[in-house]
């Protein structure tokens, strides 16, 4: 039986690392942030407003979501580092701007366009925050994780 080597699988470690820690990372804050029923939220992305009244199902769906969303951006940063290698070279600078794309993506296309057709006013939400967390908890440990487990 051969043994699982990080190094020889890079992006798959790489996404599942990256992913992980982001993920939890996040789901830890938003949980301190908005409280448990934040699953619910994520899930209703999916299902609409009626996610708001489900149960443990809908809390696991939601934070199912929340980790495959994670994935999915850990692969992007990953696919755009084959591209240009300075995103592996220069990972914190850029990790830090990973985070700030997300959250631009996140809420100002994927929110209005999911189930829950969410339009944040710029003025009523604390973007700033927001920006300055996606940074750290998101971006940084997506680009440490390419840049340590990947070829």
């Amino acid at each position: 039986m051969r043994k699982f080597n990080l190094k020889a699988s890079g992006a798959i470690a790489a996404i599942l690392i990256g992913g992980t820690i982001a993920a939890t990372i996040d789901y830890s804050w938003a949980v301190s942030m908005y409280g448990w029923g934040m699953a619910r939220g994520i899930a209703a992305g999916l299902l609409g407003r009626d996610a708001f009244q489900g149960g443990t199902g809908t809390v696991l769906f939601g934070t199912a979501l929340h980790f495959f969303i994670m994935y999915g951006m850990a692969s992007v940063y990953f696919a755009a580092s084959r591209q240009w290698i300075f995103m592996k070279q220069n990972w914190i600078v850029c990790g830090l701007l990973f985070g700030i794309v997300q959250f631009l993506v996140m809420n100002f296309v994927v929110l209005p366009l999911s189930a829950l057709h969410v339009v944040k006013d710029i003025v009523r939400f604390n973007m700033l925050r927001d920006i300055i967390v996606n940074m750290f908890i998101i971006g940084l440990p997506i680009a440490y994780s390419v840049k340590r487990f990947s070829k």
